[in-house]
């Protein structure tokens, strides 16, 4: 069955008016588009160093969020797509005031880093009466707009904060520190790039706000919503399909978006009615849409900007951060798919009718056909893009751009027989949709996404580069695809205006894609600025070293027990926030406490897996009540219990609160330590059994319902899968110590980008000899071991028997996990001579399929006494 084309109703309004702060938030998105754009560069307009920028940024957040968020009571004035004001006469000039002044006042502030930059570089750390009356009242603007659009629980975190900072000289003895003076902290926070307008913001200004906007840009020209029905036209037909397809989409979604709160509100309005048609629970098919969004932010390439925020945190390539990442998404994944199966087997639920039968191996042909496409298409711009820059080398962006636009012209002409009004394709879905029509109708919506995609990981642009050329492409196919398709389907032969129409609609589309993507971006500035205070409060206090003293003396050593008290406080501290501001607070401060304690007992823990780790059960925050926002979000659209339902969708999300633990203790999860292909995808393959089968032992139901010797014996073959070590180092260690002159040929013997286990010995002041184990991640193969040291970041003075460390360059990968100037480098460990523990995994194996064995046996057993 054919879908109906799109017809523009040359007679409807376009509601054009934005009001005044829509057109501030508007000129908000054009500035971040040219900062971002090589133009100012070859132009020399607006050229604008960083802190600048970020000063910018934060000013329009602030003027806007007092505008967008007024007192509770009061309407405020010109609001994003509102009419005239209600209120009139004083009392309405009064309301506008309460908005429009404090916005005013903040926009100053957090502009006062822009305006006044060459005075305040020229006096660092001695700020004036006037500096520091700007940067208390900024502070508590800032933090009054962080309560209008969180609530209160960020702003009481970062008051104890405070209250820790001055008067922490009468803090208990363990956590005291000698207080630190209201110059120093406001200049520290406010009037330089140590707190507020540090990384965190700078993230948001660099390059978040572009992948927000482009994520904004993306639904207002339909591409959510062509995902959820491409997604259902592939998924829908199968058991608890809608379900399915949920999964899918958010997966799809996670590529861009940047909450899980986001993600739910966006695709969990189509979604959760379906899941509920075919029959699941009201409780159990907004705990999917939960369980799928939260997933969403684990997806690279964006992970909720954490990616980006983990390029500057931990000082490692983006790339990187990407592959380390990736298999503990695709098991999240694939994980909350097989749940929805087992779910819907369970419950004998089945999905939406076909149209028409199809046999598997049609359906396998299309998929393969589809895939093998996907790749050659993938080859051949390699090709084509390389063959371009080698014969044309000057000229070679032009004809790159007159490629895509042709593509774009192409694509668009495939989808514009099949492209649905903007109601149409919001409506629910009541049949299955045919996946030819229902595919090609968003056609030319992979380009952008491809594009951002190809610039990121093939390209390696940066991400502020890469996001601008993607979010460009975008807006033209914004701009432009209505009156091309009214155009290439012969539409405005038959009305007269139908072309106009078009042109007009796409320019709305465009102005309101931009402007709510600014929108968007007035709660993650301000979050992300506020939580520059966090960061800025731990670096002034050192209260991190004084959580990892307070850990280590609760836990009495023991990394499990330590691993279990930093996941309960990234849960409390995660509670409320959004992914970007959550993944700020709980690295800034409990990512330093895993890898400190645990290298203290002899465990290193890469620093990636301690940010992984704190990332993750932050995220899981955003489930469980009475703070889940994502949950209350899909449980008022599915009409739901909010308790039971973050209750299932933490139960949904048991892998998630799994995976962090064994990464961090056999790192190999993180593809770290893995020697070629083979290996990689051994440790993939394993992965995913493995975490298939905790799903089993988690829902009590594997080829049927399990018994309670079954799921133990499931669960021991799960942990064998994941950390085969766990068994073989009862047996024999899988480390052996090199000292004295062994250290310096085994630190040239490694390869690039390996991760070095380093045995450290420091002095602390009160005499003590205290020892460390420490991963030190180096850089490139050099056949000079003091030179990778030295791209380490240690200067080291060889000695007989160990080697000095110096020195430790600042914000080296060697400063973050805590190596320190006047400590010893005693030995290096690498790996012994014993029997691999990838071994283990065949007993593992064999314990599964005897269980599943049994399981078919007794089914079939029943199956004559159902009859």
């Amino acid at each position: 069955m054919r879908e109906h084309s799109a017809n523009v109703n040359v007679d409807r309004p376009l509601p054009t008016r934005l009001g005044v702060a829509g057109w501030i938030a508007l000129t908000w998105a054009l500035f971040q588009l040219w900062v971002a754009s090589p133009l100012p560069i070859d132009t020399g307009v607006l050229l604008l160093g960083e802190t600048r920028v970020r000063s910018i940024h934060l000013a329009f957040a602030l003027l806007l969020v007092y505008v967008l968020h007024p007192v509770r009571g009061l309407s405020g004035a010109g609001g994003v797509g509102r009419g005239a004001p209600r209120s009139v006469g004083w009392h309405g000039v009064w309301a506008q005031c309460r908005g429009w002044l404090p916005g005013l006042l903040g926009a100053f502030c957090a502009g006062y880093l822009a305006l006044f930059h060459r005075y305040l570089a020229a006096h660092p750390g001695d700020p004036a009466w006037f500096d520091l009356t700007i940067a208390v009242l900024g502070l508590l603007l800032l933090l009054e707009a962080t309560r209008r659009v969180l609530g209160p629980a960020m702003v009481l975190l970062v008051a104890v904060l405070f209250g820790y900072t001055f008067f922490g000289a009468h803090a208990p003895e363990l956590i005291a520190h000698k207080g630190v003076t209201l110059g120093r902290t406001m200049s520290h926070l406010w009037l330089s790039t140590g707190g507020v307008f540090g990384v965190a913001l700078g993230v948001s200004a660099g390059f978040l706000f572009l992948f927000v906007v482009f994520g904004a840009l993306l639904e207002r020209a339909g591409g959510a919503a062509w995902l959820v029905r491409a997604s259902m036209s592939l998924l829908g037909h199968l058991r608890g399909g809608p379900a399915k397809a949920a999964v899918g989409v958010s997966a799809a979604t996670g590529l861009v978006s940047g909450s899980s709160m986001t993600n739910v509100v966006t695709t969990g309005t189509l979604t959760i009615p379906l899941i509920k048609r075919v029959g699941l629970a009201p409780e159990r098919a907004a705990a999917v849409e939960v369980a799928s969004s939260v997933n969403g932010q684990v997806m690279p390439p964006v992970m909720g900007a954490a990616a980006f925020l983990m390029v500057e945190y931990v000082g490692i390539p983006y790339l990187e951060v990407l592959r380390h990442a990736l298999i503990s998404a695709l098991i999240s994944y694939l994980g909350l798919l097989y749940i929805v199966h087992l779910e819907s087997v369970k419950a004998d639920l089945r999905g939406l009718p076909r149209l028409r039968s199809s046999s598997w191996q049609r359906t396998a042909t299309r998929f393969l056909a589809g895939l093998a496409a996907g790749l050659l298409v993938m080859a051949g711009v390699a090709i084509l893009t390389g063959g371009v820059r080698q014969l044309f080398p000057a000229g070679s962006g032009w004809l790159i751009a007159l490629l895509l636009l042709l593509a774009y012209l192409a694509l668009l002409r495939v989808a514009a027989p099949h492209m649905l009004t903007r109601e149409a394709a919001e409506a629910r879905i009541t049949r299955l949709p045919e996946p030819g029509p229902a595919l090609k109708s968003g056609a030319h919506f992979v380009l952008p996404v491809g594009l951002l995609v190809w610039n990121l990981v093939v390209e390696r642009l940066s991400p502020t580069r890469a996001a601008f050329w993607a979010t460009l492409l975008l807006m033209g196919v914004v701009l432009t695809q209505r009156a091309l398709a009214v155009w290439m389907r012969g539409e405005h032969r038959e009305h007269a205006g139908a072309l106009g129409a078009a042109w007009r609609e796409g320019w709305h589309d465009l102005i309101e894609g931009l402007s709510t993507g600014a929108r968007i971006m007035v709660t993650v500035a301000v979050v992300t600025a506020t939580a520059g205070i966090v960061v800025g409060t731990v670096t002034l206090t050192g209260i991190g070293l004084v959580l990892s003293e307070v850990v280590e003396v609760i836990s009495g050593g023991n990394v499990l027990v330590m691993l279990v008290l930093v996941a309960m406080i990234c849960l409390v501290l995660g509670m409320g926030l959004p992914t970007t501001a959550n993944y700020i607070v709980v690295s800034s401060l409990m990512a330093p406490v895993i890898v400190t304690v645990a290298a203290q007992n002899g465990v290193p823990v890469p620093l990636i897996a301690a940010h992984l780790f704190v990332f993750y059960f932050g995220l899981l925050a955003d489930a469980l009540p009475p703070v889940g926002l994502a949950t209350y979000a899909a449980s008022s659209i599915a009409g739901a219990n909010p308790m039971r339902t973050g209750i299932i969708a933490f139960r949904y999300m048991m892998r998630m609160a799994l995976l962090p633990f064994l990464f961090v203790l056999n790192p190999q999860l993180l593809l770290i330590g893995v020697e070629g292909v083979a290996h990689t995808l051994l440790i993939v393959a394993s992965a995913t059994v493995a975490g298939l089968v905790f799903i089993a032992v988690n829902q009590n139901w594997f080829v049927t319902r399990n018994h309670r010797h079954e799921r133990l014996l499931l669960l021991l073959a799960t942990l064998v899968l994941f950390h085969p070590g766990v068994v073989m180092d009862r047996f024999a260690s899988p480390w052996r110590a090199l000292a004295g002159e062994a250290i310096l040929p085994a630190i040239v013997a490694k390869p690039a980008n390996a991760s070095l286990r380093v045995i450290v010995h420091a002095t602390q002041p009160g005499g003590n000899e205290v020892e460390r184990i420490v991963a030190l991640r180096l850089g490139e193969a050099h056949e000079d071991p003091l030179h990778r040291l030295r791209v380490a970041g240690l200067e080291i003075v060889p000695e007989e028997d160990h080697l000095n460390i110096v020195e430790v360059r600042f914000r080296s990968p060697a400063a973050r996990v805590g190596f320190t100037p006047g400590s010893r480098i005693v030995a290096i460990e690498v790996r012994s001579d014993r029997l691999r523990e990838e071994w283990m995994f065949l007993p593992a194996l064999a314990l599964i399929a005897w269980v599943a064995w049994r399981q078919r046996r007794r089914v079939a057993l029943e199956k004559p006494l159902a009859v």
